[in-house]
């Protein structure tokens, strides 16, 4: 019962993105590419950072605060890989644009860099996944099951794996709202992103209190609906502009 278990978390945490590569990512190979280079570029800056805090882990603290500073500093440098990653794939995008014009072929659509950004977003939320959640898993294949007195009615592997999927949910949609913001130089787009993550992050620190996941988790899962509508709102704008443009020239 307890493997059943044990594939059920991680079934949860990644069976979303799965659907979501399959149905639209496994169909183009450099769209395969961009997800395995997101993911490998975000597991790095994720042992880079645990690297980093290892020097002053465990916390010999029961206060809020070190952990708060925990993840702004990580959150701030993810951002910051955020707009690195952007500046590659918009350098990548130049290129192929350009062997687009010398071969008289047309240049990327706006569905194909939106596509390009979901891929991006959901290597990001996969590393999250992976680092944060299956790395844990392995004890839930076992006889037993495992609760932790803070939030002692619902088994930490599955706290674990809904908050994963929250993440992975937030990460995926919010580098397509990213990579709008700065090709358009929206500033809205452009803050929504790093502010969502930071608020995603310090939510987590609610966990800590006793009883605190009965809280933390769904305003982690309001904060992953807002991501999607925002992202739906703004594709649907993008999209709606281009077809007005086309038929007016």
């Amino acid at each position: 019962m307890t493997v059943t278990a044990g594939i059920g978390y991680a079934l949860i945490a990644l069976g979303p993105s799965f659907s979501l590569f399959v149905s639209v990512i496994s169909k183009k190979p450099f769209l395969i590419l961009t997800v395995l280079s997101s993911t490998l570029l975000w597991l790095i800056s994720l042992i880079v950072l645990s690297g980093v805090w290892r020097a002053f882990l465990p916390l010999k603290t029961t206060a809020w605060w070190p952990y708060a500073i925990l993840i702004i500093t990580s959150i701030a440098f993810q951002e910051g890989l955020r707009i690195l990653f952007w500046k590659v794939y918009k350098r990548l995008e130049d290129i192929l644009d350009a062997f687009a014009d010398r071969v008289s072929k047309p240049r990327l659509f706006l569905t194909d860099k939106m596509q390009i950004a979901l891929a991006g977003g959901l290597g990001h939320g996969g590393a999250h996944a992976v680092f944060f959640c299956l790395s844990l898993l392995t004890p839930a294949f076992g006889r037993a099951t495992f609760f932790v007195d803070r939030c002692s009615r619902i088994p930490f592997f599955l706290i674990s794996a809904l908050i994963a999927l929250a993440f992975v949910t937030i990460h995926t949609f919010s580098m397509v709202i990213a990579f709008n913001g700065y090709a358009e130089g929206n500033k809205v787009d452009q803050l929504f992103v790093p502010v969502v993550h930071m608020v995603a992050g310090m939510v987590t620190l609610i966990n800590l209190a006793s009883g605190g996941c009965v809280i933390g988790i769904p305003l982690l899962y309001f904060l992953a609906v807002l991501t999607m509508m925002h992202c739906g709102k703004m594709v649907w704008r993008r999209l709606t502009e281009t077809q007005s443009r086309e038929r007016s020239s």
